[in-house]
């Protein structure tokens, strides 16, 4: 059943014309340029030109070497267990001098790998 006329939304002086889609979206995607549509020579001349700036960007800044990526590796490696050795060592030096068995080597290990894990990840977002 429909509502009497006067009573629908569209019927109303000023209100917003009613679309299928939300926010008044078209169903297709405007052209460009509507008078001239895209073509497939369009899409491939885009493709090749694309594709000639990623070259153009890999010759400009290669990759690292597989030796740089070695040294970075072992940069984080060190940069995490170096920390940890640290807390090993004050750790078992405090239990050593207080007579306490493993109760400060445990959290002093955590809390190396926890400022060692900080650093690598610092390390890291500065590469």
């Amino acid at each position: 059943m429909t509502p009497p006329s006067g009573d629908r939304p569209e019927d109303t002086p000023g209100a917003p014309e009613a679309t299928p889609f939300p926010s008044g979206q078209d169903a297709s995607p405007p052209l460009a340029n509507p008078e001239t549509p895209q073509t497939d020579t369009d899409r491939t001349a885009g493709a090749a030109r694309r594709s000639a700036e990623r070259a153009q960007m890999a010759r400009d800044a290669p990759e690292p070497s597989v030796g740089s990526r070695l040294g970075q590796i072992g940069i984080l490696g060190w940069a995490i267990v170096t920390p940890i050795l640290l807390g090993v060592v004050l750790g078992r030096l405090a239990d050593r001098t207080f007579d306490t068995g493993v109760f400060f080597t445990a959290p002093a290990i955590f809390i190396g790998a926890a400022i060692g894990l900080h650093a690598a990840w610092k390390w890291m977002h500065q590469q």
